[in-house]
C-alpha cells in the first residue's frame, strides 16, 4: 500500500521534516527541489549559500540530491563552488548580452547565406527550364 493512499492523516507538527516527504512523493521531485533550491540561492546575500543550510532549510533527506543538483549548476556556469560547501550565483547579465549577441550574428550570417541560396537555386532552375525549352526546340532523331 502506498503512503500517499492512506486514509489516515498526518499530525504535521509531530512528525519532521525530514518524514513528510516520505509520504508526499510530490515534494520529493527532483523539479521541485531544484526550483526550491535556486529560490534559495537567489535569496541568499550576495548569491552565496552554505549547502548545510540549504540541506536543512529544504529538509532534504538525501544530501546527493543537492550535490547532484549543484554540480548541474555548476556544469551550466550558473554556480561556482567556493568551497566544499559554499556555493556561489554567478552574476551572468553580461554573459547573457554576449550570448544574444553571438546569436544575432549568427542569424544574420544564417539569413545571408539563405539569400545566397536561394539565388542559386534561381539560377539553377532557370537554366534546367532553359534546357528544357532547348530540347524540344531541336528534337533528337
Amino acid at each position: 500500500m502506498d503512503p500517499e493512499d492512506s486514509s489516515h492523516s498526518l499530525d504535521e507538527d509531530s512528525n519532521t521534516p525530514e518524514q513528510i516527504p516520505k509520504y508526499r512523493r510530490s515534494l520529493r521531485s527532483l523539479h521541485v527541489l531544484t526550483t526550491k533550491f535556486i529560490q534559495l540561492l537567489q535569496e541568499s546575500k550576495s548569491g552565496e549559500l552554505d549547502l548545510r543550510d540549504a540541506i536543512r532549510v529544504l529538509a532534504v533527506g538525501q544530501k546527493r540530491r543537492i550535490y547532484d543538483i549543484t554540480n548541474v549548476l555548476e556544469g551550466i556556469g550558473l554556480i561556482v563552488k567556493i568551497s566544499k560547501s559554499n556555493i556561489k550565483w554567478i552574476e551572468n547579465t553580461q554573459l547573457l548580452a554576449n550570448r544574444v549577441l553571438e546569436l544575432k550574428s549568427e542569424l544574420k550570417d544564417l539569413e545571408q547565406r539563405e539569400h545566397i541560396l536561394d539565388q542559386q537555386k534561381r539560377w539553377v532552375e532557370q537554366s534546367i527550364k532553359n534546357l528544357t525549352e532547348d530540347c524540344r526546340k531541336y528534337p533528337f532523331s
